[in-house]
């Protein structure tokens, strides 16, 4: 009775193969709108995300009230800010509300090749030279499509800060 079994397993597995049946592939992952070229331009990797570094601005350790190293501190933050766009090292930067960690604001870097290079980046930061900012920082992975909304960025806001 196994003989006949294991023949007649063994004969429709021929009868599969012979017929030109196989496996059917699996396209459940596969994205139709895929587009290699806008991928490879922004560094996406197979599941369309890259490596970034996500800085979190915190109060830093000076304390001073001397409003003009404070005014001009912050006015070099934001210009730096500007210059680090232009340069495509920044995608994502702003503030955050109030909160008891004493967090300040967010960077995402990109374009950049380790956590050093993304450390002597921060320290063009006047405010983060001044130590009226700190920071921490992580590697990041996500979405290779972030720098995308930077075009559109620029035609939405009113006034500049």
């Amino acid at each position: 009775m196994q003989l006949k079994i294991l023949c007649l397993l063994a004969s429709v597995v021929f009868i599969n193969v012979t017929s030109g049946q196989s496996t059917p592939q699996d396209t459940t992952n596969n994205n139709p709108n895929y587009d290699a070229s806008l991928a490879s331009k922004l560094g996406a990797d197979d599941y369309g995300m890259k490596s970034y570094f996500l800085v979190i601005l915190k109060t830093g350790s000076n304390t001073t009230t001397d409003k003009a190293l404070i005014n001009k501190s912050f006015s070099g933050h934001l210009e730096n800010i500007g210059k680090l766009v232009a340069d495509g090292k920044l995608i994502v930067a702003g503030p955050m509300g109030t909160n008891d960690q004493n967090y300040r604001g967010i960077f995402i870097l990109d374009n950049l090749g380790s956590m050093e290079e993304a450390k002597e980046l921060l320290q063009t930061d006047p405010a983060i030279l001044n130590n009226l900012l700190g920071y921490d920082i992580f590697a990041w992975y996500g979405s290779a499509a972030l720098a995308e909304y930077l075009p559109l960025s620029d035609k939405i806001w009113k006034l500049k800060p």
